[in-house]
């Protein structure tokens, strides 16, 4: 784990001590505060990656100081420490910009997995700014993604992993998230950058055309095939070939993909002639493929073989720390192609924007960002350009759980792993994953909770 530069701002000094010298003992590098004044002047003259904050302090209590310090740098993470461990202090802290919160008196086998965590997740983004760097001197600038989330910072940082290798990468995720944009990245990335992507949507043709699509055909292969056909395989030769809905191919396509991916072989329709090519097969689904499996629609051994690598987009509902960066990216994107020059979106319309679920994704905020950008009369975007008014708003706020606003976090925690663990079958791995945490600290939290598993 990468050692931290911790700061603990507590007005108790035997708290603030233990603290001390437990993290010490860690190898974390640690420095103190005894109040908030104290804390704003180290932070000016020292750079941080995690501050400790006590809530409840004499002079500038903790949400003041948390204010203060987001506003010097954002980038800096912030645990809250409280005995007054209500929903409203915890919502109210979480919204400012503190990562999480812990309550006295400070257990420190969970405060060292919390800590951790932090460690995980700075060590995550510093590999990303490295990659960013990267990018950048590759000249990958046409096609951005556009992300700030965590979940996002961990799938990009695993594209650039899964990038250096041949294997097939099955991406996962509703329409409209981006997947063909990931898959680009992929490539960009990839010892074939030089070489093409070719892209094909596999439910868009028939079974016959795409048969040919893919794989070629010579001349008289069937009715209407006049002259010898090159396939897509044979254009991506060297490149990347990238199959979007993969799971819409026919019995017979998915036999002749499974064949190419067995032997690294093709042949076109009506030849009986194998043509060997070096194509790396990166497939896109919305739907359930390992369910279309069980079902007997889709062969388990090309299941297998297109998901060495499987990697889940997560719908923009799910990582809605993107969309201020997303907006603004689109606004600006929009402005200049229509020579607009918009100053920006007004605090009610980017409200309903950031409130809004997005069915439809990345997509849908791209195509109501444009139309904004395009009936906008003012030099900012109102409630008046955007298609809904609030009524989508509210119908996404009446799905939420009644009352949960007065449930306690740590009961409304208890739920979610419990629903986390059902939904993977007692699997610690999976439920640490569909609750975006590791499993040291699902051990932990099991633990502390009494849930059985």
């Amino acid at each position: 784990m990468r050692k931290l530069n911790i700061l603990i701002v507590e007005d108790g000094r035997s708290q603030r001590e233990m603290l001390r010298d437990f993290l010490i003992s860690e190898g974390h590098r640690v420095q103190e505060a005894e109040n908030g004044e104290a804390a704003i002047k180290t932070v000016l003259d020292n750079s941080f990656d995690l501050i400790l904050l006590d809530y409840k302090m004499p002079g500038m209590d903790g949400m003041d100081v948390l204010k203060e310090v987001k506003r010097i740098n954002h980038e800096i993470d912030v645990v809250i420490i409280t005995a007054y461990g209500t929903i409203e202090t915890a919502v109210e802290a979480i919204k400012v910009g503190a990562i999480d919160y812990i309550t006295k008196p400070v257990e420190l086998d969970e405060l060292l997995l919390l800590v951790d965590r932090v460690s995980e997740r700075r060590g995550l983004i510093r590999e990303n700014e490295l990659l960013r760097q990267e990018l950048g001197k590759r000249g990958v600038t046409a096609e951005k993604i556009i992300y700030k989330s965590d979940k996002m910072v961990e799938l990009i940082n695993m594209a650039s992993r899964v990038a250096a290798s041949r294997a097939s990468v099955l991406i996962q995720g509703e329409s409209g998230t981006g997947k063909e944009l990931l898959a680009r990245l992929i490539h960009q990335l990839s010892p074939r950058a030089d070489k093409p992507i070719i892209v094909v949507n596999c439910g868009a043709l028939q079974e016959n055309l795409l048969e040919s699509e893919l794989f070629g055909h010579e001349k008289g292969a069937y009715t209407g095939a006049g002259a010898r056909r090159i396939g897509r395989f044979e254009e991506a030769d060297g490149g990347t070939l990238f199959l979007d809905e993969i799971g819409e191919l026919s019995p017979a396509v998915q036999v002749k993909l499974l064949r190419f991916l067995q032997e690294r072989e093709i042949s076109r329709l009506g030849s009986n002639v194998s043509i060997p090519v070096d194509v790396r097969i990166i497939s896109a689904t919305n739907r359930d493929l390992e369910a279309e499996v069980k079902a007997g629609s889709f062969r388990e051994d090309l299941f297998y073989r297109l998901k060495v690598v499987t990697m889940a987009l997560p719908p923009l509902r799910e990582r809605k720390e993107d969309l201020p960066a997303l907006i603004n990216h689109f606004l600006e994107q929009f402005a200049r192609e229509n020579g607009k020059p918009l100053r920006g979106v007004t605090a009610e319309a980017r409200d309903l924007l950031l409130k809004y679920d997005y069915p439809g994704n990345v997509r849908e905020l791209v195509n109501i960002m444009e139309r904004a950008v395009v009936i906008a009369r003012d030099d900012y975007i109102t409630v008046s350009d955007l298609p809904f008014k609030g009524e989508a708003v509210a119908a996404t706020d009446a799905r939420k759980p009644a009352g949960s606003l007065r449930e306690s976090l740590e009961e409304l925690e208890k739920r979610l792993i419990g629903e986390a663990m059902d939904k993977a079958a007692d699997n610690q791995t999976r439920a640490a994953e569909l609750l975006g945490m590791s499993e040291r600290m699902l051990r932990y939290k099991l633990k502390k909770y009494d849930l059985k598993n």
